[in-house]
């Protein structure tokens, strides 16, 4: 399990205070379009600050510091982009993350506004979930976000007999895409809000095992799942509510699974018995305060009381292998019980 540094000096609290500085040097990079504009040529100081409308004083200093995180590559007065630069960072290539740069970027100014909301216990301010053009971007980013992991952890889920599965807030679809790559007698269904679902469909169409993604327009927090599934997948979703929230879609879910089946639920979950670690989910929970209402993350120990409270049996902690997955501590199985073991396990509990 990962721990931080532990701050015991002020010389620790110093280093871990002014560890902003290479964030807003990468973000000043993104917002001058320096990558894109580099492309895989290679540059000097004068020519690209002409080709920028900056100076080259300011550009030589922030180009000398990319190119000691490694970000580019420096042989003399000469620069060119690193690998990750010139990709994932080039807006003009096909592996560009636009849609998450663009989140992490926006939310540089949203927290400076941390000492407000811990002072309300809320959001200072927000977009409009339900708002079309918001979720269309947050589902880019998303898929961006999961693109490369979501494979790795698919290797790792074993779906042997499964027909079929229901990705629960799954937005892009980007993991139900993943699980159908590798398994092809599965069906899976991606339920979300509209928005999000029409980022899927397009991130779908192009590929031949996206035709057996289906797509579930709905609120799943108020109303019923229509169908029952042998695998419900619930990754990134239970950090967005409240542990009352989550609760209740618990207590709903075993009739949404035909006999036997499984929820899986991938989350940043905290591990140890003082709730401190790993140190990124608790982290987290500062997003969670600073865009969710009542969002936060929660322990594997209060989510497995949760499963065994709605009637799940059998849970356990899935191990992935080391950063393969979106989080550390891997995934959370429960299965479904019959109704009888159902209402004799919370009686007994």
């Amino acid at each position: 399990m990962s721990r931080p540094r532990s701050l015991d000096s002020f010389d620790d609290f110093r280093d871990a205070a002014v560890a902003y500085r290479l964030p807003r040097i990468l973000f000043t990079a993104l917002d001058l379009n320096l990558f894109t504009v580099m492309g895989a040529r290679t540059w000097t100081i004068p020519g690209l600050a002409k080709r920028l409308r900056v100076s080259p004083r300011g550009l030589a200093i922030l180009c000398r510091n990319l190119a000691c995180a490694g970000v580019l590559k420096k042989r003399g007065p000469l620069y060119r982009t690193g690998v990750l630069a010139n990709t994932a960072l080039n807006a003009r290539s096909p592996a560009y993350r636009g849609a998450y740069l663009d989140l992490l970027r926006g939310q540089w100014d949203d927290w400076s506004k941390l000492t407000e909301s811990v002072r309300r216990g809320r959001p200072v301010e927000h977009d409009d979930p339900d708002d079309p053009k918001y979720r269309r971007a947050f589902t880019w980013a998303m898929h961006h976000r999961s693109s490369d992991v979501a494979p790795q952890v698919a290797a790792q889920v074993n779906l042997k007999g499964v027909r079929t599965l229901l990705d629960l807030g799954g937005g892009p679809g980007t993991y139900a895409l993943a699980f159908l790559a590798r398994n092809p007698a599965l069906r899976a269904t991606v339920c979300d809000r509209p928005a999000a679902l029409n980022v899927a469909r397009e991130i779908a169409a192009p590929l031949r095992h996206g035709r057996r993604l289906d797509y579930l327009p709905l609120d799943f927090m108020s109303r019923p799942l229509p169908a029952r599934y042998d695998v419900i997948w619930y990754s990134n979703v239970l950090h967005i509510y409240s542990s009352a929230q989550n609760r209740a879609l618990f207590r709903r879910l075993p009739s949404a699974l035909t006999p036997g089946g499984r929820l899986l639920i991938q989350d940043a979950f905290v591990l140890d018995r003082n709730g401190l670690y790993p140190q990124e989910a608790n982290l987290f929970a500062v997003t969670m305060l600073l865009f969710t209402e009542e969002g936060n993350t929660y322990s594997v120990a209060e989510t497995t009381e949760w499963l065994c409270e709605a009637g799940f049996g059998r849970v356990r902690l899935l191990k992935l292998r080391d950063g393969t997955g979106d989080w550390e501590g891997g995934l959370l199985e429960a299965s479904r019980l019959s109704r009888r073991r159902a209402t004799h396990a919370r009686r007994s509990g």
